[in-house]
């Protein structure tokens, strides 16, 4: 019988983790989407008010009507007394009024608009009660596990709730599936037949912030007096993408002043470093029974990962895999794994894949590597 053995090779390792952040909000999340790293959470899974911040799945839904052609950006939908009525931040749509898919896109996002939200509901599902069903079932499907929605405008309710943890995995589907819709984020002003008065545009503090060094580009603020001042925001430097969540601070300012300085944290206090480049060889493996004795083992795409500013845990990065490894093995075979342990965060798992191929040896290969195999084994265990 052939014996396997597990090999774990420790191939580097280096001093972390980042200094914490220690937020002032109730409620936080802070995700580095490149890495698939959570930063930071407080709170992160427990279900809260989410105000104007839950208009996001509003968004998403209408979104994914774009996408599949039941809406295009020109149809328009009929405006509902109900929506007329609506109180809060506004787009100031009235009864007499057919806006586009487009318009309300800009309602929504830019001037925070209940009365648009509602206008979605009942032009995709009828009613807002059953858009209301429908975003539920569609937020099951997403894995938003601490999410269940009433309205679609973030009105307050008792059983209206999103933790911060499904409103910035929310976000990241927004970006990721929807990036030419996403850019509508980004926009700061819009006025609906001249009647939004100018402090009613977007009240992402981030978008008027330059300071050379990332760019905001979304998503959605939300205040209610249960709720506090909440930000579900996102930025990019060098092409590295953060998506943050912030809840229950006690102004404007102070929404500002903390996701300001929640982004420089998690692009000042995290760098990406590459492990292995795509195509650099990670290890050579023994091969049992092959026309060649080794072979070597690589990644798709190289390994990239985030680390931590300072030095007090260590980090370390382990190529796993079983040897010898069985002939015949093909090129792209996956045959091992390359772990990253940071602590604090879940391991980053790579899959190790074969650099040629290895055909199957003949009778006397066979003969040959089984006596060198037994001969292996007994000089281990005269040394053990």
């Amino acid at each position: 019988m052939r014996a396997f053995l597990l090999r774990t090779v420790t191939v580097l390792a280096f001093a972390a983790p980042a200094q914490a952040f220690d937020t002032n909000a109730t409620a936080a999340w802070v995700y580095d989407v490149p890495s698939g790293t959570v930063l930071m959470e407080k709170n992160a899974d427990t279900p809260i008010p989410p105000a104007s911040m839950s208009k996001l799945m509003t968004l998403y839904m209408l979104f994914e009507a774009l996408h599949e052609g039941r809406v295009t950006m020109d149809t328009t939908f009929p405006v509902s007394t109900k929506a007329w009525k609506m109180g809060g931040s506004k787009m100031f749509v009235e009864p007499a009024d057919r806006p586009t898919v487009e318009d309300l896109i800009h309602g929504i996002i830019i001037n925070s608009g209940n009365d648009a939200c509602v206008v979605v509901a009942e032009g995709l599902a009828g009613t807002e009660e059953a858009f209301a069903r429908r975003m539920n079932e569609r937020a099951a499907e997403l894995g938003l596990t601490d999410t269940h929605l009433a309205n679609s405008s973030g009105w307050p309710h008792p059983d209206h709730r999103m933790s911060a943890h499904d409103l910035g995995v929310l976000a990241e589907h927004i970006i990721r599936e929807f990036p030419d819709l996403y850019k509508n984020f980004g926009l700061t002003e819009y006025t609906y037949k001249g009647r939004v008065p100018s402090n009613a545009n977007n009240r992402n503090p981030l978008l008027r912030i330059g300071n050379g060094e990332w760019t905001a580009d979304g998503l959605k603020t939300g205040h209610t007096e249960e709720a506090g001042y909440g930000l579900v925001g996102s930025a990019v430097q060098d092409g590295r993408r953060v998506i943050f969540v912030i809840s229950g601070l006690p102004s404007d300012r102070a929404r500002s002043e903390e996701s300001e300085r929640l982004v420089n944290w998690a692009f000042r206090e995290f760098t990406m470093s590459t492990l292995v480049p795509a195509g650099e060889k990670v290890v050579d493996v023994p091969v049992w029974m092959g026309t060649a004795g080794r072979v070597a083992l690589t990644t798709e795409s190289g390994v990239n990962v985030l680390v931590p500013a300072g030095a007090k845990d260590e980090v370390k990065v382990e190529v796993v895999y079983d040897s010898p490894l069985p002939a015949p093995i093909a090129k792209g075979d996956r045959l091992g794994q390359l772990v990253v342990t940071i602590p604090g965060t879940r391991d980053a798992v790579t899959p190790l894949i074969a650099v040629s191929d290895v055909a199957e040896a003949g009778f006397l290969g066979r003969m040959k590597g089984a006596v060198m195999h037994l001969a292996n084994r007994a000089i281990s265990a005269v040394n053990s």
